[in-house]
């Protein structure tokens, strides 16, 4: 038989098998079994439907990861509704563009961010407005908490598995974002894999320093919750209540960008002995840009955490590979670090290939570039909105794979390792360099805490390598080292023409919420003068 695949399942076996479970632990420090975790979301579900909204509108949630956000979520999904996820971290003129671009009918806004909505209310086609504390926001916001205390019940729509049941902004690092649009079906097949191949059961306890946000925080609001495991809520990220939260709740399990790495590395080394484990023993997944070495060892050595490589994009699930391939490494052996700086192989039931510019599978030697693509059953419907650009998307070099814009290498053993963004590879006197394997280079500087590096125009080359570097010491006027010094480290471990050649000192790198580099504002900075983005080396 077939049975349609819906998002609504998560939450309903939940609370059929766990109903008195633990489920929620809130940043206002309450707790919320499934039970009530379900009728809350009922709640919502229900005045969203006494404000007209219905199967197929759009229902946009700005929060940072609180339980507020699953209610909400799950509340709209179980009318038919598109959950669409804000970025809490965009401006006023982001959030007009996003909620007008997806016609967002009602929003759900923490008290903390919805100033940012009600800046632009008058311009959106938004009616209803929603907020956790009404009393905290200028403006006609309705509560959240006595708009579910409604006595009016709700129905759920008849829905089909090819039903769009939520649309992820891209973190517009190249441009404006585009409304990625998952279905039931997407979404759940996507969460399957990711409550297997990251090892969730029903006893995991996960902290939510990745924001829910973010393609619906990798598809685990539905894979967590399904298993009926524990939600830890957070309002950010902050290092020191991490290790504190990870202590305190028994967390086991946790997801972060290597950024988020970053700071727990840094926290650790300046505050000595911090508990780094409760009861539980703990397992954190990293994606983004491969983490250093360095991190890695840190996170697993001193924490005693185990650290999972996985890889993907919004338009992807995200998630489509894993480095977590045991067969290729002994867990206190030193090469786990060469297969976990890979982004690996492909997930269950998911295609992932290199290909060159005729759509030619690349060799595995691990060196010859190609663009990463992928066909699997979590990849994205569509561009809200924009034929042309899913149609560009799904056929560039090869009809019916979605290209990443990735480009990697693939080892004997069919693992890849991303080079470089297509965009973002630096061509310099006919030469192709890394911008990662230049900034894993600067990463063993010890004066280096953060960098970037980027296509710089040049008269004589058409692009040179320059970095942008966040002094370890953390002020840019006293780094600790000098332009001279970082070129000559640069060129005592590369060959010649991938030395960097020009350096500059800053505060901090623009990121996105999820910690990915914006390299696209760096570049634009650079190439402010230029009638183009690209040299002509």
């Amino acid at each position: 038989m077939q049975k349609p695949l819906l998002v609504t399942d998560f939450l309903d076996r939940a609370r059929r098998y766990y109903g008195d479970h633990e489920a929620v632990v809130a940043t206002t420090g309450e707790r919320f079994t499934y039970d009530e975790f379900g009728e809350r979301a009922d709640g919502f579900a229900a005045a969203l439907a006494e404000r007209g909204i219905e199967k197929g509108d759009r229902v946009g949630v700005l929060d940072p990861n609180t339980h507020y956000h699953l209610e909400a979520a799950y509340g709209a999904m179980q009318l038919g509704a598109v959950h669409t996820p804000l970025n809490y971290r965009l401006t006023p003129d982001d959030f007009e563009y996003i909620l007008s671009d997806a016609g967002v009918d009602a929003v759900f806004a923490d008290y903390e961010y919805a100033e940012k909505i009600e800046a632009v209310r008058d311009d959106v086609p938004t009616e209803v407005f929603v907020t956790n504390d009404a009393d905290a926001v200028e403006g006609d916001w309705e509560s959240f908490d006595e708009a579910i205390e409604t006595d009016a019940g709700f129905e759920r729509p008849e829905m089909a598995e090819d039903d769009v049941i939520t649309i992820n902004y891209t973190s517009g690092t190249t441009g404006d974002p585009k409304g990625v649009c998952r279905t039931h079906r997407t979404e759940t097949l996507h969460a399957y894999l990711v409550a297997l191949h990251l090892d969730i059961s029903d006893d995991d306890v996960y902290l939510w320093t990745l924001p829910m946000f973010h393609v619906n925080g990798w598809g685990h609001i539905y894979a967590v919750t399904g298993m009926g495991a524990k939600h830890v809520c957070t309002r950010g990220i902050d290092a020191g209540g991490i290790f504190e939260a990870v202590a305190a709740e028994d967390v086991s399990y946790l997801c972060g960008a290597p950024t988020v790495l970053n700071l727990l590395v840094d926290y650790y080394g300046d505050h000595g002995d911090v508990p780094t484990t409760g009861d539980n023993d703990v397992r954190v997944a990293t994606a983004g840009s491969a983490p250093p070495e360095a991190v890695i060892r840190a996170v697993e050595d001193d924490f005693g955490w185990y650290l999972s490589h996985v890889y993907g994009a919004t338009e992807t699930g995200p998630l489509i590979t894993t480095s977590d391939a045991r067969r290729f490494f002994d867990d206190g052996s030193s090469a786990r670090f060469g297969v976990k700086k890979r982004q690996g192989i492909g997930f269950l039931g998911t295609e992932v290939r290199v290909v060159d510019e005729d759509g030619n599978d690349v060799p595995q030697d691990d060196a010859t570039l190609g663009e990463i693509v992928v066909r699997g059953n979590q990849v994205m419907d569509r561009y809200w909105n924009k034929p042309e650009e899913t149609e560009i998307a799904f056929s560039d070099r090869i009809e019916g794979y979605y290209h990443t814009g990735d480009l990697a290498t693939v080892d004997s053993d069919g693992m890849i390792a991303i080079r470089d963004r297509k965009k973002d590879i630096i061509i310099s006197g006919g030469e192709n360099i890394s911008t990662i394997e230049l900034e894993d280079t600067l990463y063993e500087h010890d004066a280096v805490a953060d960098a970037a590096v980027i296509p710089a125009p040049s008269d004589e080359w058409g692009e040179t390598p320059k970095a942008f570097i966040v002094p370890a010491s953390g002020d840019p006027e006293a780094p600790g080292t000098t332009e001279e010094e970082i070129v000559d480290f640069t060129r005592e471990h590369l060959a010649s023409y991938k030395v960097v050649r020009r350096v500059e000192f800053v505060e901090s790198l623009p990121t996105t919420a999820t910690g990915k580099v914006q390299k696209y504002e760096l570049r634009q900075e650079e190439w402010d003068d230029e009638d183009r983005m690209v040299g002509e080396g």
